[in-house]
């Protein structure tokens, strides 16, 4: 059986958190150079991008040394270098660690703060404040949350152990429960488990429920209700798809306040920090298993269109 390569080191540290990227060129190519293959696999990057980047150096060997701009192309060569950060508006909002050990790092996440760079948020992400604020730059994700919604988060502390905190995630054996609050109907028997099919199609923004076998299911109760038509909501998953609770809470008529997705695409504008998604993962329970203790995590966050309606409402 063949071997595979095995990957060296990053040579370049880290960019305010954010890990270089890499990329290895393909077994088989008809590029003359290292840069031709890049110019034409980063068209991403803007005209002349690739080639201020081999001019300054900045594309790197495995050895740390910089990669000529006439260096020949070779198959399987790794090469590393750090995309220039997109301008971001700050999450005015702090990430509160709710829990530290020599294995794991909980924190209680934000409304608008992503939790993995990707696309547009880079170096405003959960994972990158906490390389830089704790000085733990092998910190890594054991699962994600939406950016709009807030809540806990778990991240390993070594990477060696990461693979067995993530299968916790995969294999449903971490209890999650959720609060959100939406709008309060007399009328919905609740509570109640909704099985359905959810397909998200890469491009569109929205996922959307589907004729088929379920892959989604989530029980919905109901919390607390007063006189201004508002009610919370329990919601626990029983599996993880893309905006999952979301679709539910919409599908059965009740849109979680603040979601500009479900029931209709919003477009608020970047900075917008207003009236976030009434979405919390409030708590968290598992067995770890690395040490075998029992851990139950609870967010000490309120969502602020129950605790303080007018002045979420921003009136």
């Amino acid at each position: 059986m063949r071997r595979k390569t095995p990957v060296p080191p990053a040579p370049l540290p880290q960019l305010r958190g954010v890990d270089p990227v890499r990329v290895r060129l393909p077994a088989a190519g008809r590029w003359a150079t290292v840069r031709e293959h890049l110019v034409e696999r980063l068209t991403g990057a803007g005209p002349g991008a690739v080639e201020a980047m081999f001019a300054d150096g900045a594309v790197v060997a495995a050895d740390g040394r910089p990669v000529a701009p006439d260096a020949p192309y070779a198959p399987g060569m790794f090469v590393w270098f750090h995309r220039q950060l997109p301008e971001e508006v700050p999450v005015p909002f702090p990430l509160e660690v709710v829990h530290r050990d020599d294995h794991l790092v909980v924190v209680d996440k934000p409304h608008f703060l992503a939790t993995t760079p990707r696309g547009s948020h880079v170096a405003e992400t959960a994972l990158a404040r906490l390389r830089r604020d704790l000085g733990l730059p092998a910190l890594g994700a054991a699962h994600r949350l939406d950016r709009l919604t807030a809540g806990l988060l778990l991240f390993t502390v070594r990477p060696e152990e990461r693979g067995a905190y993530q299968a916790l995630f995969r294999d449903r054996r971490v209890r999650k429960e959720y609060e959100a609050v939406a709008r309060y109907d007399p009328d919905l028997a609740l509570p109640r488990t909704v099985r359905s099919r959810i397909v998200k199609e890469r491009g569109v923004p929205a996922a959307r429920e589907a004729p088929g076998e379920p892959n989604a299911v989530t029980r919905v109760e109901l919390m607390e209700h007063r006189a201004d038509g508002l009610a919370r909501y329990r919601l626990t998953p029983g599996t993880g798809q893309t905006h999952q609770l979301r679709v539910h809470m919409s599908a059965l008529g009740l849109p979680i306040l603040g979601d500009p997705l479900y029931p209709a695409v919003t477009d608020p504008a970047p900075g917008d920090f207003r009236r976030p998604l009434q979405l919390l993962a409030r708590a968290l329970e598992f067995t770890d298993p690395v040490t075998g203790a029992a851990h139950r995590f609870r967010s000490r966050r309120t969502l602020g269109a129950w605790s303080s309606p007018a002045q979420w409402a921003g009136r």
